[in-house]
């Protein structure tokens, strides 16, 4: 299912406006201060469970029912994950990669150019390498900047017959944190305030100010006219050239998804490929980046593999039939957010998180009973063992691996930082478990919340609130007061993240998830509110995930209490989900694009040319 939001996205006014999630989650308001509609259903905890789940259990005269979602088993079993071995985890890899990384350090300090430096930088940034070159980038982009004066208008490269060098200036400076007005593309207009019909012929400059488009802000009406134009060209380009070449797949590939909304290690992978056959392809760039992307793979498949031994030490995906055993998805989701090496401790916790919000997403939204439901959330509430003696079977299993891996993971904070940040964890995870039991009781009494109900609900609900509050302790070495402050009410950063993740889950999941019987998701629920058909509401999704990517942009660039990797980290969870959902539900079901990319990224070295 595609995400992008096409050039002509049917105008706000045709839809119903929703208000943005406001500072406290519906769910910690709803739970204690709003009654459902709706008969309340009340089901017998059965007093025994089996330790492997089956869908019907009886105690005495009472028998459960229990849903099931009928999971395919996974596909990348523990033995074979274990077998995997690369060769470019030889420490002899190390050597070459310094020389050839210095060679590039070369290249950047002798590129006295500016259009040739910012091309120089956006291909390292395409082929995953601009890690390496973080300090050498911010020195060139920062003269480029202080070198130009965008308020007379007069600088050195946005000349009005120079579309491609002023869109790629403002895409790469913007990105990188400086003001960059919109006004720089009033020079590439006609009087009557549109854009000029001649820049039409030059595709490869409206590409760059279509990527560019993308890094605009709530009212940048200009940026939205730069974006619709180009959009429109681009695709009479595809029309037109069916042959495929370099310039053609870009196009085709930007239209689909443009490259401010794509998996950074992905974009990587298939850029090492379509540069290889590039006119202007720089053979030090690829050899650098061929074997760069092999040997973070290495370290990539170390760190799958103790997650499997973690997660077959748990016993959750042999003993809970019901839930999804998905291990390698939610590795490959860590390695979205942060793929580079140093980060292997993040991408370990949150591995761990998001296998325990999946596997717990299921006991809600599938397994559990509305009773039991409501022990299991008091027993986080509490986070207590001695909670666990009234939970049924399974769900002490569930619970017991929830508290022993973030007590575990906060001692490690503790240790190595400091701070005991245990409340900040729980508080995360009794959130998430009091919005997952308000959509059960939604469920349960047959309620279809309203748009504005559920999406109150469902940013929180999605999980990124946890993860990025894992992912905050992982990655910060100096914590503050004033970041802590931002964990008791989630600030912008973390809510923008949250919910272009729901809303992408939803474009993907909605379908399979209501034939299995789940609570409505966003478009059902603008269905029910405004009569809209499934397309129409589709839409709207669509648009608001755009709206939601704006707010994102002003965010980042605004000041703020957190570290520019964790900014970035929230922005990659966006990212992620727009990745995993893009064809449909690239979580749950294991074949077709996710297989595909899991081989491409986490399994198959790229093939080295000499």
């Amino acid at each position: 299912m595609d995400l992008y939001l096409l050039a002509s996205v049917l105008p706000t006014t045709n839809f119903t406006r929703v208000l943005l999630p406001s500072k406290t989650p519906i769910s910690l308001q709803l739970l204690t201060s709003r009654s459902t509609r709706g008969s309340s259903t009340s089901t017998t905890v059965p007093s025994a469970f089996k330790c492997k789940v089956t869908n019907e259990i009886s105690s005495n005269s009472n028998v459960v029912v229990r849903r099931s979602a009928n999971y395919e088993p996974p596909i990348w079993h523990y033995d074979y994950i274990q077998s995997l071995r690369s060769e470019y985890a030889e420490e002899s890899c190390i050597g070459q990669i310094e020389m050839l990384k210095e060679e590039v350090r070369i290249m950047l300090r002798k590129a006295v150019d500016p259009l040739l430096q910012l091309e120089l930088i956006d291909n390292l940034q395409r082929l995953g390498l601009s890690y390496h070159f973080q300090s050498d980038i911010r020195v060139i982009l920062e003269s480029i900047y202080t070198n130009t004066s965008y308020q007379a208008g007069a600088d050195i490269m946005c000349k009005k017959e120079n579309l491609y060098s002023s869109a790629l200036q403002f895409r790469l400076l913007r990105q990188h944190g400086y003001s960059m007005p919109q006004e720089i593309f009033n020079r590439f207009k006609t009087e009557f305030g549109s854009f000029e019909p001649s820049l039409c012929h030059d595709i490869k400059a409206i590409l760059c100010l279509y990527e560019a488009s993308f890094l605009l802000i709530e009212g940048e009406s200009i940026l939205e006219e730069a974006r619709d134009f180009a959009t429109k060209t681009l695709k009479e380009f595809v029309e037109l050239n069916k042959d495929q070449n370099n310039l053609s797949a870009m196009v085709s590939h930007a239209l689909e998804l443009p490259l401010h909304w794509r998996m950074i290690r992905l974009e990587a992978r298939w850029f090492i490929d379509l540069y290889r056959s590039g006119e202007d392809m720089n053979p030090i760039l690829l050899e650098l980046a061929e074997l760069d992307f092999n040997m973070v793979q290495a370290v990539h498949q170390e760190d799958l593999k103790q997650m499997s031994r973690w997660w077959r030490s748990t016993g959750l995906g042999e003993n809970l039939s019901f839930a999804r055993d998905r291990l390698m998805e939610n590795f490959l989701w860590t390695v979205g957010m942060s793929f580079q090496p140093e980060f292997g401790y993040n991408r370990r916790t949150l591995t761990k998180v998001n296998s325990l919000i999946t596997t717990i997403d299921d006991v809600y939204d599938v397994y559990g009973t509305l009773e039991e439901l409501e022990l299991f959330t008091d027993a986080v509430e509490r986070w207590d063992t001695n909670a666990m003696e009234q939970l049924p079977y399974y769900m002490q299993m569930c619970f017991l691996s929830l508290h022993n891996s973030i007590n575990e993971l906060a001692f490690d904070t503790l240790k190595q930082k400091g701070l005991n940040n245990v409340r900040y964890l729980k508080k995360a995870w009794v959130d998430l478990c009091k919005s997952y039991l308000l959509e059960a009781r939604w469920y349960y009494n047959g309620y279809t919340p309203s748009f504005q109900e559920y999406i109150e609900n469902a940013w929180i609900s999605i999980g990124a609130p946890v993860i990025l509050v894992h992912a905050y302790f992982s990655v910060t070495n100096s914590i503050t007061e004033e970041a802590l402050g931002c964990w008791e009410e989630y600030s912008n950063i973390v809510r923008w993240s949250s919910m272009i993740l729901r809303l992408a889950d939803d474009l993907g999941t909605s379908t399979d998830e209501l034939e299995r019987g789940d609570v409505p998701k966003s478009i059902q629920c603008y269905m029910n509110d405004t009569g809209a058909s499934e397309e129409v509401a589709r839409q709207y999704i669509r648009s608001l995930i755009s709206t939601t990517w704006k707010n994102f942009n002003e965010e980042r660039a605004a000041s703020s209490p957190f570290s520019e990797t964790f900014v970035e980290i929230a922005m990659n969870v966006a990212r992620m989900a727009q990745c995993m959902y893009q064809h449909g539900d690239g979580h749950g079901i294991e074949t077709h694009e996710t297989k595909d990319r899991v081989l491409a990224l986490l399994i198959h070295p790229i093939s080295l040319h000499k």
